[in-house]
């Protein structure tokens, strides 16, 4: 089943924008399912990385293992890009992560240890206690957690007739969205396959512990679970199957519970999110009532990629699955099976024409009436060899075909999961199975550093993040044109529910970026005001991912996820699917100082000369000094010469006292607010010209110093156009970059952090201090640098980081 959700109400917010004008919001609050009996179904090994884990504390203080958490398989055009962390810092993110106790568990060692000892597994990640079950409320009734050896005689994983929809039927948590995906699961007997492992039992080596495969947020994890499952009376009360020693769904439900922090957790959701965590892949909805122009070579390119089909009929308010005339049934889900174009000769016309094959999950005699029904008088028109090969069958089974055109206006929605290239193995391939290219990039939004908001913000808009895509070769027809897939995934909101968070409303916007740009480096404002989107998410909306099909000439273009409101806090997922490798990357800057890039490019490529990076801010000039310039330098000579000395040298304290004077003065004769610098920011400002560790400054040092705090004054006042003294945080990549300095995303994002305040806001003193440490480290990292390294003992390490 596919859209729909369950567990009592859901609010979606749409904000649609232009860019200009007045925003367009619309909201709808969805009622759905309930908490009572029955379902709504539907339809629809890994490689990867070791990682060294922990053990989990009921086991000995075991630790430092390692486990495979999958990731496709070589060759399979899947990319994955993530952020990296401070080197050798303890991260807030590792020691909150959510998932880091599901991760950090290893089922051999697991298995080992409590065969070893003779012991049934009670996992401490996942405790058989109320907080499990429910995280905002007490549970009604007491529940009594069993191991299905303490529910039945001779339980089973797998009964001998395998995994079916009827091993899914619905307990007391309303998930019927969790149900439909399970259930459609097991239509596709090589996705089931990977996400339930069906070597598992209760009689070989059991110990209590099962595993589970699901992809979460770019990779593909192994979940664990004890087998002890909540129960009322001696009866499962959540999902179990309709055979009461069968408990391959139950287990599968807790797993996934776990996955998501608790049974409660699991409550209201969208089958198409469940279908991406078994499958991986990107999932579009299809309005049939407003149909695409190629909705048939949509559907049959993603029938021949092996995607999962769904398509439903809206329900009647009034009645709970009501059936109509013709057979189909309004709010239920059916599962598109096949895409084809049959052959046909009849006495008046032969030809091929588009059919869809649909099925009934109930799998019973309530199928389609109409043309091409099942024994319908259409059929004698097709040859029986087309016959075989659609593997044609009139049993009472729940599957029909339809024409295309009868399809489309029966049904009102469809929705397409797209699998992702790790889908296929490699023998499904071979034998021409085909499959999308992927490309994934993790990332953030961090308020104060680049949660811009959409376009209506364009102030901030442009310090979102930034992707670039370039697309090389178009789709296998006519039209020379590029298919991409864009999907915005919200990390960890589910999970976090207990901590009050809620879906951020989130969309994307795409631009062509022009043949001769040659920086990677992020856009800046200018480029967003005078340039035009190419194309964008269909709307801004509080769902976990927002998914669009675009068609593009090749070319190198530009995303832009975001948040509707500027300031939000979130960790996302850029999923990419094209027909044809692309590629793609977050659009960064190395970090250094201007002038030495250009240098070193200028080596490389003499005798021709560096040409501007296009759409970007200039780094600032030297300028010849105002007159009041000159008159505050000739006063700054005067009090340096009486303060140094005799040995002409000031220390900070000396030159806290010259530095203030001067510019407080200043400040209040050019309308400039500061207040003065503080001896930190001049302790600094020697350290940046004391080579010898003398603690001190000659005259010619303060010359050059001088010349930096002049450039940088005047890039600050030129920014600070209001006259605050202060700077927006957004801003400083601008400022920074007109200073001389470009810096990589990380490495803003971290200035951001040090320097800006509670408000969002740079202060003079602090922009200053900034440059000047920027200035210090990376004079020190050139003088050792051997390319994109640079070596230092500890001592000169400890030197150049304390002594800045």
């Amino acid at each position: 089943m596919f859209g729909f959700k369950s567990g009592g109400s859901r609010t979606v917010t749409t904000s649609y924008s232009s860019g200009g004008g007045p925003v367009q919001t619309t909201t709808k609050t969805f009622r759905y399912g309930g908490d009572g009996p029955g379902m709504d179904i539907g339809s629809g090994e890994n490689g990867g990385t070791d990682i060294n884990v922990g053990f989990g504390n009921k086991f000995g203080g075991m630790a430092n293992y390692k486990f495979n958490v999958g990731g496709g398989r070589g060759g399979c055009g899947r990319s994955i890009s993530q952020r990296p962390n401070v080197t050798g810092r303890a991260t807030r993110k590792e020691k909150k992560n959510p998932f880091a106790g599901v991760l950090n568990q290893n089922y051999d060692q697991i298995k080992a240890k409590c065969l070893a000892e003779g012991i049934l597994f009670e996992d401490p990640e996942f405790e058989a206690c109320d907080n499990s079950i429910f995280y905002s409320k007490k549970p009604s009734r007491p529940f009594e957690w069993k191991r299905p050896t303490e529910i039945c005689d001779n339980p089973q994983f797998i009964d001998q007739h395998g995994a079916s929809r009827f091993d899914v039927q619905q307990g007391e948590l309303g998930d019927c969205w969790l149900l439909a995906a399970t259930a459609s699961l097991t239509i596709n007997k090589t996705l089931f396959a990977r996400v339930v492992p069906t070597d598992q039992n209760f009689t070989d080596d059991y110990c209590g512990l099962f595993r589970f495969r699901f992809w979460h947020q770019g990779d593909w994890v192994e979940v664990l679970v004890d087998d002890r499952l909540p129960t009322y009376y001696n009866k499962l009360s959540f999902m179990h199957s309709a055979e009461n020693n069968e408990f391959w769904s139950a287990l599968f439900e807790k797993a996934y519970a776990k996955l998501q922090g608790s049974y409660e957790s699991l409550k209201g959701g969208s089958t198409c999110e469940a279908m991406e965590d078994f499958t991986g892949g990107v999932t579009e909805m299809f309005d049939l009532r407003k149909p695409e122009d190629k909705l048939l070579t949509i559907m049959m390119k993603a029938s021949d990629r092996g995607s999962l089909m769904g398509c439903s009929i809206d329900a009647d308010p009034s009645q709970l699955e009501a059936v109509l005339d013709n057979g189909l049934v309004m709010g239920h889900a059916y599962s598109i099976t096949a895409v084809k174009l049959v052959d046909i000769k009849t006495p008046r016309t032969s030809g091929r024409i588009p059919m869809v094959r649909v099925r009934n999950p109930w799998g019973n005699e309530a199928e389609w009436k109409g043309a091409w029904s099942d024994e319908s008088e259409e059929w004698r028109f097709i040859p029986e060899e087309e016959k075989q090969n659609l593997g044609l069958t009139f049993d009472d089974d729940g599957e029909f075909w339809m024409s295309f055109s009868d399809w489309k206006q029966n049904f009102q929605k469809l929705e397409i999961c797209n699998l992702g290239p790790d889908s296929l193995d490699e023998d499904e391939v071979q034998s021409g199975g085909k499959r999308w290219e992927s490309q994934t990039q993790s990332g953030e939004w961090i308020p104060r550093v680049n949660a811009g908001g959409c376009r209506n913000y364009l102030d901030t808009f442009w310090t979102n993040p930034q992707y670039k895509v370039t697309l090389v070769d178009p789709d296998d027809d006519e039209d020379d044109l590029c298919t991409m897939l864009v999907g915005i995934l919200q990390k960890d909101r589910r999970k976090q529910r207990k901590e009050g968070l809620d879906l951020l409303t989130i969309g994307y916007v795409i631009y062509k970026m022009k043949d001769d740009a040659e920086s990677d480096g992020p856009l800046d404002l200018k480029f967003f005001k005078y340039n035009a989107s190419t194309a964008k998410s269909p709307s801004f909306i509080n769902m976990r991912e927002i998914c669009g099909r675009h068609k593009l000439p090749p070319g190198t273009y530009v995303i832009i996820p975001s948040t509707f409101e500027p300031h939000q806090k979130g960790e996302y997922l850029v999923r990419i699917f094209s027909e044809k490798a692309n590629q793609t990357g977050e659009m960064d800057e190395e970090t250094g100082m201007i002038e030495d890039q250009a240098a070193s490019e200028g080596e490389v490529n003499e005798p021709t000369p560096v040409p501007p990076v296009p759409e970007r801010t200039a780094a600032r000039e030297e300028t010849e000094p105002t007159e009041e310039e000159h008159e505050q330098e000739a006063a700054l000579k005067g009090s340096f010469r009486r303060v140094a000395g005799d040995d002409m040298e000031v220390d900070a304290y000396e030159l806290q006292g010259i530095l203030n004077a001067v510019f407080t003065k200043a400040s209040n004769v050019e309308n400039f607010k500061f207040s003065g610098f503080s001896l930190d920011c001049c302790r600094s400002m020697v350290a940046m010209h004391d080579g010898d560790l003398s603690g001190k400054l000659g005259f010619d040092e303060f010359k050059d110093l001088w010349n930096d705090l002049r450039k940088w004054k005047g890039v600050f006042k030129e920014r600070d156009t209001d006259k605050s003294g202060y700077l927006s945080s957004y801003e400083l990549r601008q400022a920074l970059h007109q200073s001389g300095f470009r810096l990589s995303n990380r490495s803003l994002s971290a200035l951001v952090m040090r320097y800006s305040n509670k408000e969002s806001q740079i202060e003079f003193g602090d922009f200053i201090v900034a440059a000047i440490r920027l200035k210090t480290m990376l004079s020190s990292y050139k003088s050792r640098s051997n390319g994109d390294m640079a070596a230092f003992s500890v001592d000169d390490f400890i030197q150049t980081t304390m002594y800045a």
